[in-house]
């Protein structure tokens, strides 16, 4: 790997710390702000869902044209436009003018990073390594995305703590916290504006009009791929931080600062699960990883409504968040090793769009599930969903596998 590969792979790490801060921060604050603010669960989950469509529309511009206007363009663009997000929660204006400025601003209550960003980068990373070093440095990409989601989410009781050290009115603290949420993803456009011209893909600055070209065989691997992340999606939605920090704060009373260290917990538990993820799938394969952790983590997930009290709805929590994301590197990784380098960033955003637009259905649908059939029905129906699309994933996919676990197998 060329200098040039460790600096641009040093940048877009440091700048998806840096976003997922922000993003761990909104997660846990959003749904209790927006409940403080007076509004019901089915606008506190419309809200998700209407800023999850933004994200989606992005990823569609970033899948279609992306590579053609150039990665580090669209990168320092959308960082600029989702400041839009965390001026619509400051300023708090009418609820049309706000609705609209969360779908501009991509707002994303689902305390993980799951942006447009972060399709794009998920494409550029596999470009800079070698085969054998794919995962692992997936791995590290997602595990400075969650350590920076721990630490934004341990950040959540700091309007509650500005209101009792400085005085300041809760609201007013909270509107300190989210100009702050602006400030990061400044930051995190000006260290997109020192990646080398080594994250492009090769002519696509020369012809910008060429459109991108997917195989008849890359083109059905996308459609199965892309169904089962809907599905997968679809749960996920259900359990943004978001609606899981209101399930817990409305359930047991438990406080920003409270739910703010709960979710730093469970945000370092996923950023460690990812080397377990790295390691397991050199061993197992990528798609037995995905799926022999997923599957028992929503299983954990369904029991916490029938958990007896606080400390056992926190256990079955944090036991589920110990294994849910191991799926996250390994599946980026799947992805980018069965397309071509050229069809990545396509890829990426087409399976990318499809968890976005799914995400913000079951976010809308868990508010008003939430409200109308049972509170905890979002933990119920997501988990169950999960589990369905784990058992898909492998009865489809684990056949098909990826250029180094074909050579592992054939080799001496």
């Amino acid at each position: 790997m060329k200098a040039s590969g460790n600096r641009d792979l040093l940048l877009i790490n440091a700048a998806g710390f840096f976003r997922s801060f922000a993003l761990g921060l909104m997660g846990v604050l959003l749904g209790v702000y927006l409940s403080r603010l007076g509004h019901e669960s089915f606008s506190i989950g419309l809200t998700i869902g209407v800023g999850l469509a933004g994200t989606a529309v992005a990823t569609v511009l970033v899948s279609f044209a992306g590579d053609r206007l150039g990665r580090k363009r669209s990168l320092i663009v959308l960082a600029l436009i989702s400041i839009i997000a965390g001026l619509a929660l400051a300023l708090l204006p009418s609820w049309p003018i706000f609705i609209v400025m969360a779908f501009i601003g991509m707002l994303n209550g689902t305390g993980t990073d799951r942006s447009a960003l972060f399709a794009l980068e998920q494409a550029i990373i596999p470009g800079l390594v070698t085969d054998t070093q794919r995962t692992w440095k997936l791995a590290w990409y997602n595990v400075l995305l969650d350590g920076g989601g721990a630490l934004g989410a341990l950040c959540a009781g700091v309007p509650v703590l500005l209101q009792r050290r400085m005085n300041f009115d809760l609201f007013a603290s909270y509107r300190a916290v989210f100009f702050g949420y602006c400030a990061l993803f400044l930051v995190v456009a000006a260290l997109y504006l020192f990646l080398s011209p080594a994250i492009e893909i090769r002519g696509t600055t020369a012809s910008r009009k060429n459109r991108p070209r997917i195989t008849a065989q890359t083109k059905t691997t996308l459609a199965k791929l892309t169904a089962l992340f809907s599905l997968d999606a679809f749960g996920g939605g259900f359990l943004t931080d978001a609606l899981v920090a209101y399930w817990f704060f409305r359930r047991f009373g438990v406080a920003e600062r409270d739910l703010g260290l709960l979710f730093f917990v469970v945000h370092l538990l996923n950023a460690t699960s990812h080397f377990g993820a790295a390691w397991l799938a050199r061993r197992i394969g990528l798609v037995n990883t995905m799926v022999l952790t997923h599957l028992p983590s929503s299983l954990f997930l369904m029991a916490i409504p029938f958990a007896p009290s606080f400390k056992w709805a926190v256990l079955l929590f944090v036991c589920r968040e110990a294994l849910v994301e191991m799926d996250v590197p390994t599946r980026q990784s799947y992805v980018a090793a069965v397309v071509a380098p050229n069809e990545r960033t396509l890829a990426s955003g087409i399976t990318n769009l499809a968890r976005n637009v799914f995400w913000a259905v079951g976010s809308t649908l868990a508010g008003l599930l939430m409200q109308t059939l049972t509170f905890s029905a979002p933990l119920l129906v997501g988990g169950g969903s999960k589990i369905t699309y784990d058992v898909l994933l492998y009865r489809s996919f684990r056949k098909l596998k990826p250029p180094e676990e074909t050579v592992e197998r054939v080799g001496p």
